[in-house]
């Protein structure tokens, strides 16, 4: 963890912890690397400050650390940093983040 507290991303791009594949089905069957699906799921590990406009104002990015998001099939830049696979992507190419529903989000 010492590493990412040293890596700084710039401008609007995003450093994502990819989730882990399921190893095991639903029944308890441990499935083969073969069979694993690519995860497209991750939690935002670090974020830069966000990009700049024409008139030199910055625009936040749209997520903050610890957010989960969905991320496309393809695109970002792998990275390793203390043995960890991260995925450097830009705030843009991010296709959604995940929210928790309460009960009193529900009946408004």
């Amino acid at each position: 963890m010492a590493a990412i507290k040293q890596f700084v991303p710039l401008f609007d791009r995003i450093l994502v912890s990819r989730a882990v594949a399921a190893t095991k089905s639903k029944g308890g069957i441990m499935l083969p690397e073969s069979s694993q699906k690519k995860v497209n799921e991750g939690t935002v590990v670090a974020c830069g400050p966000g990009s700049l406009d024409s008139d030199g104002d910055v625009i936040p990015v749209a997520v903050a650390v610890g957010d989960k998001v969905l991320l496309p099939e393809y695109g970002g830049t792998k990275l390793t940093l203390d043995e960890e696979d991260y995925l450097l992507i830009r705030d843009s190419e991010i296709l959604g983040k995940f929210v928790k529903v309460t009960q009193s989000d529900e009946s408004s």
